[in-house]
């Protein structure tokens, strides 16, 4: 899939009732985001929704709950062969073994990594919990912000959801999650043929 192709198949406002969708910039580029220790890397670049591998075309949403519900960033990347596949293997891989590490660019630490019980989304696909650790000084008691990550590989395309608790009130303090409806009608919409076969 090109750009073009992504861009029809990326989900939006009329796919889905109440949330607001809106473009976000995405490049294809691999992500340098690094990670102490090092292997911690594919995971810090799935929060920002990327991977370590280039892409043929990425393109990124922000979904919104009108009801102020939980929503998701989502980055949709079309690979090359048997790149999609390496981009969850990665994932997986590094979900397993980081449960602390740091966001060298950005210098929070996140901890209580957790790789959850696969959704079974598409053709294979990896979830996970972990924690931010948010602090803009180390004499600052950090604030705890709760992610979960998706990524989901649908042939040679990976979709990237994401998505955080705002620390404030009781919700803050719970795990967090992307709602199942914004992952399915994604996937469900990357899988029609009409998509797929316009050039």
């Amino acid at each position: 899939m090109g750009k073009a192709d992504l861009e029809r198949a990326a989900i939006t406002d009329t796919d889905l009732d109440g949330y607001e969708v809106e473009q976000t910039l995405a490049a294809p580029g691999a992500s340098h985001r690094t990670a102490d220790p090092a292997e911690c890397a594919p995971v810090v670049q799935a929060l920002g929704g990327s991977s370590g591998f280039t892409a043929t075309a990425r393109i990124g949403r922000m979904i919104f709950s009108k009801e102020h519900g939980p929503g998701a960033t989502m980055i949709l990347a079309s690979h090359g062969a048997g790149d999609a596949a390496r981009v969850i293997d990665a994932l997986r891989t590094a979900a397993k073994r980081c449960r602390t590490f740091k966001d060298i660019g950005v210098g929070f630490r996140y901890d209580e990594t957790v790789l959850q019980p696969d959704p079974g989304y598409g053709d294979e696909s990896v979830s996970l919990r972990l924690t931010q650790l948010a602090a803009f000084s180390e004499d600052d008691e950090p604030i705890r912000v709760p992610y979960a990550v998706v990524a989901v590989r649908q042939g040679a395309t990976v979709a990237m959801f994401c998505e955080f608790n705002r620390p404030r009130g009781a919700e803050g303090k719970g795990p967090a999650a992307v709602p199942e409806e914004i992952i399915r009608t994604q996937l469900n919409k990357l899988s029609k043929p009409a998509v797929s076969k316009r050039s």
